[in-house]
């Protein structure tokens, strides 16, 4: 019985914590949308368009069509 004595204080205090902790991200916007991070990974990225990017695929395409070319 003497336990009780010490795990009830202690459960309320983690309760308390716990509340405070809920609140906290309540008011500091964590739940505001929570649709939109789940599908933004379904939406394709925008392409970049880099002129040194472009330029290495295109002369890898040409270096690999040369050699399937010579088989």
């Amino acid at each position: 019985m003497s336990v009780i004595y010490i795990i009830f204080p202690l459960a309320l205090l983690i309760a308390i914590i716990a509340v405070i902790t809920f609140i906290w991200a309540v008011r500091s916007g964590q739940f505001d949308d929570l649709d939109t991070p789940a599908a933004r990974i379904l939406h394709d990225d925008e392409p970049v368009d880099i002129p040194e990017v472009r330029d290495k695929l295109s002369n890898s395409e040409k270096v690999s069509g040369e050699s399937q070319a010579s088989n």
